[in-house]
This record gives structure tokens, C-alpha cells and sequence, in this order.
């Protein structure tokens, strides 16, 4: 111990080159620095869900904005598409009636296999003779006869609500029904859902009358089909005497790709063209503007 200045300093077990830990001459004892604790920053961005949500309200925006200009220099139309891939619908003016024309043989085939499947069969000969010519030429005549066969407009009707259409009106004169595109899409569905109302064969059989049209038939939707996809299509076309003989002309179907990445359905109803090749021409367009602008 020695004294210095009339203090005393204690130093004990200490080498030379150790700090001093304490003092009676300095005042109170310095305090340890508080331990530095790491915080993580907050994510201020936006999440994938949310990008991918204002990415595709984009593609909505735009989509709407190209049909508005061509609605506003074109006869009057609709158009709906469901991506099965994504959930994800679209539809412009998707509740508006439209005349089915030919289109309606869908729903007719639809139900012709619901029938055979209710009562436990298959399709009988009979009446693939006459689904076959009313899918692939779109025969008017085979329509009438298994129109009627299956029991006409009432057996129809029902036949559309197990398939989940509330917004078609059938018409004894089959023509004449009218459907909306969003309906469509619902018949479309059905094609291929397996837990809809038609079972593995119906759907099968479906695909294979609807994939193999007539080529002068082959218009409208597989248009949009690229290399490597698959389509199915049903028109329908016809003039109308209310709508001064000017043309209805439609166009539903499904595009698929064997890797998945495409299975979208697309339906898109036109009427008062100025002739057939005008309407499939403009319903053509339009499809290409959902492909173009949704991205599917």
C-alpha cells in the first residue's frame, strides 16, 4: 500500500499491465455499456400475393380499356375466360344474353351424355350417329332429332341447371336459345371437371368430338392454340330476321397444354355482324385480346 496526495490507492493482484477496476479518487464507478442488440428491419415491401394481385389488376385494366375502343367501332359483343391453372375469371359484359346459334349442340351433347349416364350406359349407337355430325359439321338436322329425342326444351332445361347454368333460356326452337358467355364458361367446365355432373367417359367423349371438327369449322377459339396445345371449339353462326338479317356469331371452347401451364376456357358471343366472315373475324380478335393481355 502506498500513499499518495493524502489518497490512498489499493492495488492488489494486479500486473502492470492491467486497467485499474476501481477507485476511491474519481468518483463513482464507471457503468458497463449496455450489450448492442440486433434488430432485423421490417419488410416494407410488397408481398408476392400483393404483386401478383396489382400485376393482374394491370392486365384487367388493360384488357377492359382494348375492348371498350373496339366496342366502340364494332357490333355488340361478350366475352368471358377461366383459367383453371389460376382460379382466375375474367368477363366482359359476362351476364348479357346473346342467341346461341349452333353453339347450344354443346349443351344438347352435354346432356345426351348426362342421360346415358343416369340411366347406367354408354352412348348408344343411335345417338353418336347423330352427335357426331351435329359437333363436327354442326348438322342442323341430327340437332333436331336428338333434340327432340332427349325430350326438347324442359328435358333441356333441367339438363342445364345439374350443370350449373342459371342464365341460359332454352327455345323450342333450339337456335334460339339464349345464353350469356359466363354461362358458357360454366359448360365448358363441366367438360372437364372431374367433380362436375359427367363422369370420365362423358368427358372423354366430349373432348373427341369437339377436338375434331370439320376444318372449315376450325375457327374462333383455336385460333389462340401455339405449338405444342391442344383445343376443343363449338360455333355458331346464323342471321336473324329481328336484327334485320345481320349475323349472330360465336365462339366457345378450351385450350390445354400437355405440360399444364395452359387450361384456360374462353367464350366469346357477337351479334348484328354484317356477314359470317366479319363475325368470325371479330370474335377471332377478340380472343387473341384476352391471350394478349391476360398472359395465359
Amino acid at each position: 500500500m502506498g500513499l499518495l496526495g493524502g489518497g490512498a490507492l489499493i492495488v492488489a493482484g494486479m500486473s502492470s499491465d492491467e486497467p485499474a477496476t476501481a477507485s476511491v479518487t474519481g468518483g463513482p464507478l464507471p457503468q458497463s455499456a449496455a450489450p448492442r442488440v440486433s434488430v432485423k428491419p421490417t419488410p416494407t415491401g410488397p408481398t408476392a400475393a400483393q404483386r401478383a394481385a396489382a400485376n393482374r389488376a394491370k392486365q384487367v385494366k388493360a384488357l377492359d380499356a382494348a375492348l371498350k375502343t373496339l366496342g366502340g367501332s364494332t357490333p355488340d359483343f361478350s366475352v368471358a375466360v377461366y383459367d383453371r391453372k389460376t382460379g382466375q375469371r375474367y368477363a366482359w359484359r359476362g351476364t348479357v344474353k346473346f342467341d346461341t346459334a349452333s353453339i347450344v349442340k354443346t349443351q344438347i351433347l352435354a346432356c345426351m351424355l348426362l342421360k346415358a349416364q343416369d340411366a347406367g350406359r354408354q352412348p348408344t349407337s343411335a345417338e353418336m350417329t347423330l352427335a357426331k355430325p351435329m359437333i363436327r359439321l354442326s348438322d342442323n338436322n341430327a340437332t333436331t332429332s336428338l333434340y327432340q329425342r332427349l325430350g326438347g326444351k324442359s328435358a333441356i332445361t333441367k339438363c342445364n341447371k345439374r350443370m350449373g347454368m342459371t342464365q341460359t333460356v332454352v327455345n323450342s326452337s333450339w337456335g334460339l336459345t339464349r345464353t350469356t358467355a359466363a354461362d358458357q364458361i360454366v359448360l365448358l367446365e363441366s367438360l372437364v371437371n372431374p367433380k362436375g355432373p359427367l363422369n370420365a367417359s362423358s368427358r372423354k367423349t366430349a373432348f373427341t368430338l369437339m377436338n375434331t371438327v370439320d376444318k372449315a369449322q376450325d375457327w374462333g377459339v383455336p385460333v389462340l392454340a401455339r405449338t405444342g396445345e391442344t383445343s376443343i371449339v363449338k360455333n355458331g353462326w346464323d342471321t336473324r330476321s329481328a336484327d334485320g338479317g345481320l349475323w349472330a356469331v360465336n365462339t366457345i371452347g378450351r385450350i390445354t397444354s400437355k405440360d399444364g401451364r395452359v387450361d384456360v376456357s374462353v367464350a366469346v358471343l357477337s351479334h348484328n355482324n354484317s356477314n359470317q366472315q366479319a363475325g368470325m373475324n371479330l370474335v377471332e380478335k377478340i380472343a387473341k385480346l384476352t391471350r394478349q393481355h391476360l398472359r395465359y
